[in-house]
């Protein structure tokens, strides 16, 4: 009987770790676009600080990462637990302010005169600054940005999972959150010592082959750096908006169904249909959370004009 107890135990773990490597996948993969805008955006919050502070910033900010997942998942699991209707509306939410991040990213990056990026980067270049403290609001403001992006991916992973057992939601949920934190900020860790890497390189003294094909590998890890934080920002926000406007038009059913229905007529056409017909519902997706944010921010800059009005009057 003991032996029989403790094979149904086994497979009934081999069970559970089976639904969550399957869920975990298909959480990864719905999650990425937070993922690239996440690692854009926690790479940026290192910018002006020194470089041999780059690393225990990262790391400090790994661990508030960690902290925050360690309020987010024990949340996420008593609202699926106790209410588990607020799973959609929440993950409507975190689809809508994904779209609206995204939107209000390319307002402000056509909107932002001279003066207010001279106005930003000032406080790096100010010898009076106290740099401990600098570094220390440089590692708050990057754990509440990962506080906000963190719920979102945590959100996006409770739709995901919301039909299975509450144990396979936890293991789920806390793999995605070890993975998803390992990876951004090993990443960024690798991002923000590019430069450094590049200037070592470059730097190498030498004549063969060897040391000449080094030190051009470093003059183009140096020239390099600056281009791939903007691609991860570009890209990050492009997938922001399909993957946001992805949750919106699965909520509401009938906008999914018309994008569906898209997707088959031009599945139709002669030779490119099938590829057409592949990239067709995240175009579409894409564009419409183009415009959820685009209205989003809208509503929000009114409500904030109405909210000033009134503290003025």
């Amino acid at each position: 009987m003991a032996g029989a107890s403790l094979l149904t135990l086994l497979d009934d773990i081999a069970t559970i770790l089976d639904d969550v490597a399957a869920m975990s996948k298909i959480a990864a993969r719905k999650t990425a676009g937070v993922l690239g805008d996440d690692l854009a955006l926690n790479a940026q919050q290192v910018t002006g600080v020194s470089a041999e502070r780059e690393l225990p910033v990262v790391w400090a900010v790994a661990l508030g990462s960690f902290k925050n997942k360690c309020i987010l998942v024990p949340a996420a699991m008593l609202i699926s637990a106790f209410i588990p209707w607020a799973v959609t509306p929440l993950l409507m939410f975190g689809g809508l302010f994904l779209c609206y991040e995204g939107f209000e990213k390319i307002y402000h990056s056509y909107s932002a005169s001279k003066h207010q990026l001279a106005d930003e980067v000032a406080p790096q270049l100010d010898d009076n600054i106290d740099l401990q403290e600098y570094e220390k609001n440089k590692v708050k403001g990057a754990i509440r940005t990962d506080f906000v992006l963190s719920a979102e991916i945590i959100a996006i992973t409770l739709g995901i999972v919301a039909e299975k057992s509450l144990s396979t939601q936890f293991f789920t949920l806390s793999f995605i959150a070890i993975i998803m934190t390992i990876g951004v900020y090993g990443l960024v860790a690798g991002i923000v010592k590019l430069d450094d890497a590049g200037l070592y390189l470059s730097q190498r003294p030498g004549e063969g082959a060897w040391a000449r094909f080094k030190r051009r590998f470093g003059f183009m890890l140096l020239s390099s750096a600056p281009y791939l934080m903007k691609t991860l920002s570009v890209v990050g926000t492009i997938a922001m908006f399909m993957v946001g406007g992805g949750i919106l038009t699965h909520g509401w059913h009938w906008i999914g169904e018309k994008i569906s229905l898209a997707a088959a007529w031009v599945a139709g056409f002669d030779f490119v249909g099938p590829v057409v017909a592949f990239i067709t519902p995240s175009i579409l997706n894409a564009l419409f959370g183009v415009v959820a944010g685009a209205i989003a921010l809208l509503l929000m800059q009114v409500v904030n004009k109405l909210k000033s009005d009134k503290t003025a009057s």
